[in-house]
């Protein structure tokens, strides 16, 4: 799935808070459209169309500018659409989330003779993240708003992705995921999501606790520990040529394992990930 298509998913599930968020007041309807319009083809994957209380939005994500037509003529094509469709005055607004490299002006209107055309542009990386973090319909765009410090913008993210309802948050946490590599090292992300997830889990505290109590030392030892405390809660008692094999894991192997076991469901599945690492 394309960045910009992740995009319009969110936007079509999360409609209300979208249009919100988009135009800046409350919206308390919001109907998703269907993408068909009366000209073919439309670039169906990147656009979204919102039926509003008596208006239309038409929100698009790019992740640039480029495009063919160029944007300023594919929004006016798609205004004339509408407008013959549905009658109804038509807010247009391209969300880009990244800056241009090239450092070119945005356009935002399209001009020719008499043909004068506007819309909007949301530049993510001007957004202030508090809205993006409160919300957790809004959330996966988190990382791509305006901070001058990254990681721990990107830290408050993975805390605020833990507190979401559990059912919701692998999905939230896959999204965010996904659209935060437009932005962070990809072994970054991986690591403070990790983190995240081992921090908020109560086993990991209780094991954690324990350890400090007897005053284990840091390092790969406290490593190894907690990884085998944590298979053994997860899969029972380890028989001895398993426990041995995990024994003698590097730490990097340790904390892979230790990002793998969340999904484990029985002991198989620790032999599997063994005689495969």
């Amino acid at each position: 799935m394309s960045f910009d298509n992740l995009c319009k998913l969110l936007s079509e599930k999360h409609p209300q808070k979208f249009a919100t968020w988009v135009l800046g007041t409350p919206q308390t309807e919001a109907t998703v459209l269907k993408t068909e319009l009366s000209i073919e083809p439309i670039r169906a994957d990147y656009v979204t169309f919102l039926q509003l209380q008596g208006r239309i939005l038409h929100l698009e994500f790019q992740t640039t500018l480029e495009s063919t037509p160029p944007l300023p003529l594919r929004m006016l094509d798609y205004w004339v659409r509408l407008y013959r469709l549905y009658r109804l005055p038509i807010t247009q607004v391209v969300v880009l989330l990244l800056p241009p490299k090239d450092e070119n002006e945005i356009t935002t209107v399209f001009t020719v003779e008499n043909t004068h055309h506007q819309f909007r542009v949301i530049r993510m990386w001007e957004e202030n993240p508090s809205p993006f973090l409160q919300d957790s319909a809004l959330l996966p765009l988190a990382p791509l708003t305006a901070t001058n410090q990254p990681q721990l913008l990107l830290e408050q993210i993975v805390q605020r992705v833990n507190q979401v309802e559990t059912t919701q948050r692998p999905e939230i946490s896959a999204y965010t995921q996904i659209l935060a590599g437009l932005k962070f090292r990809k072994d970054l992300i991986k690591r403070l999501f990790r983190e995240g997830m081992m921090r908020e889990s109560v086993i990991y505290q209780e094991i954690l606790e324990e350890g400090e109590q007897r005053g284990e030392k840091k390092g790969e030892r406290r490593e190894r520990s907690l990884v085998l405390r944590l298979l053994t809660r997860k899969l029972g008692e380890l028989p001895l040529q398993i426990h041995e094999q995990v024994e003698t894991l590097s730490l990097e192997e340790l904390e892979n394992l230790g990002e793998a076991l969340l999904d484990f469901t029985s002991l198989l599945d620790l032999q599997v990930w063994l005689a495969n690492k």
